[in-house]
């Protein structure tokens, strides 16, 4: 309380009780009365003492301004567990950055709203990666948070598949750095992808292309290494098994014969057997559709155990230093991989600068710089674009400024969505393991 207003109120009281004596002047001698008189006219005085306590009256109100602007809260749901974390920690970082280098120390609208950003794990240790029940509590956390007004993640596609019916049901907007699950925007499996929006409403959006791209592009370079004969492996969850299937179909029609198809368990002590009937097949090429969380490593170690030199090649769920420190340096060199990011020479120059700055910030060698950091970056560009739009505390129309991003400039380019939430943005890029590094290369396609 203001200690100014507790004086004045304190004289107010005192000049009150000092005029109570002429207040008791009707039960006084007349000749009292002449005397209460003058007290008489000057009690006006003491009763406009209140006064100034009204005009004091604002600084009550002015209180939610001295506490500073409204919250409105960003959270991330990715795995901070496992094989996954370095990648996730990365994109958190990058998340941080844009928040910081879009508002005035996450001010915006004037100072009407301040971003508070949440990382929220969607891993357990026990599974060492993304965890279903997990995933779920972080989407219901982020719906009964009135504050919460965007959800930037996930990582995996699975994961997606849970969260993005809960924050759908409330209109919340899902913007993924990182997710290519065909299903997840267009028809694919049975009853996708409507049945992750029961309000009928797209609230979920990325910045990176879908595997219908990335497997048909996996399919075309095998051929265009000059494969004839392919094994095809995944690691049964929504994102490995649906990028292998595309992989497996488009690898059909350009004439590669297709020698075998094995789902892993991603728990398995070893695949030694596995790798036993592979190499009785002779394959030139084995695709894996997968990430490394599943044992991917371990999957290889056996592979060229059993003497088979055949390339190993997967998409960007292999595409990180977390897979050549589960496979090991000398086993990695070689494989191939490929992501639907924008190459570092094709990257606007803020791209490039921010590559630059964020290797440099976080002490990063090229060999440990993830790929997707620059799209967790760009994520949050829109996401903020989108605040600073709306400056309301209104999902829907937060959920709407987002899916309606057209041409918004970002580290990765200009950014658009289509009506399915999809980036208009269909680059791919190939890379391989060289001396320990993933590094971008030539992929020669054929059709």
């Amino acid at each position: 309380m203001n200690k100014n207003l507790i004086a004045l109120s304190a004289v107010a009281m005192l000049a009150a009780a000092c005029a109570a004596p002429p207040t008791a002047a009707p039960t006084a001698p007349p000749a009292a009365a002449p005397t209460a008189a003058p007290a008489a006219t000057k009690a006006p005085e003491p009763t406009k003492a209140p006064e100034p306590t009204k005009a004091a009256a604002p600084a009550p109100t002015a209180a939610p301004a001295a506490t500073g602007p409204e919250t409105i809260r960003v959270f991330s749901s990715l795995p901070l567990q496992g094989s996954s974390k370095s990648s996730s920690d990365q994109i958190n970082n990058a998340i941080t950055l844009a928040i910081a280098s879009n508002s005035k120390d996450g001010v915006i609208c004037d100072g009407k709203f301040k971003v508070d950003f949440v990382k929220l794990d969607d891993s357990t240790a026990a599974a060492g990666k993304w965890d279903a029940a997990t995933e779920q509590a972080n989407a219901t956390k982020a719906v009964a948070d009135k504050d919460a007004m965007a959800y930037i993640g996930t990582l995996n596609s699975g994961a997606a598949k849970v969260s993005i019916p809960i924050l759908n049901s409330v209109k919340m907007a899902m913007i993924s750095p990182a997710n290519t699950n065909v299903g997840l925007t267009k028809p694919f499996d049975a009853g996708e992808p409507d049945k992750y929006y029961p309000n009928g409403v797209r609230n979920y959006m990325r910045v990176v292309p879908s595997d219908d791209l990335q497997g048909a592009f996996n399919a075309q370079w095998s051929k265009g290494l000059g494969a004839k004969k392919v094994y095809v492996l995944d690691d049964t969850e929504l994102y490995g098994k649906g990028v292998a299937d595309v992989y497996e179909k488009v690898a059909k029609e350009i004439g590669l014969e297709v020698t075998g198809r094995t789902g892993i368990d991603g728990k398995a002590k070893d695949y030694k057997a596995l790798a036993t009937k592979i190499k009785g097949l002779n394959p030139d090429l084995i695709y894996y559709g997968g990430i490394t969380d599943n044992n991917a490593g371990q999957l290889l170690k056996d592979i060229r155990g059993a003497g088979i030199k055949a390339t190993f090649m997967g998409p960007d769920g292999i595409a990180g230093p977390a897979f050549r420190d589960a496979a090991g340096k000398d086993i990695a060199e070689g494989v191939l991989a490929t992501a639907g990011v924008v190459p570092k020479k094709l990257l606007p120059p803020e791209g490039q600068k921010f590559e630059d700055d964020f290797a440099k910030k976080y002490n990063l060698t090229p060999a440990d710089f993830e790929i997707y950091a620059k799209y967790g970056y760009a994520a949050a560009q829109v996401t903020m674009a989108a605040l600073g739009k709306v400056c309301a505390k209104d999902r829907d129309a937060v959920r709407a400024a987002m899916i309606g991003t057209k041409d918004l400039p970002t580290v990765v380019g200009k950014l658009s969505f289509d009506k399915n939430g999809d980036t208009t943005d269909t680059t791919m890029t190939a890379f391989i393991f060289k001396n320990g590094e993933l590094v971008e290369t030539e992929a020669k396609l054929a059709k």
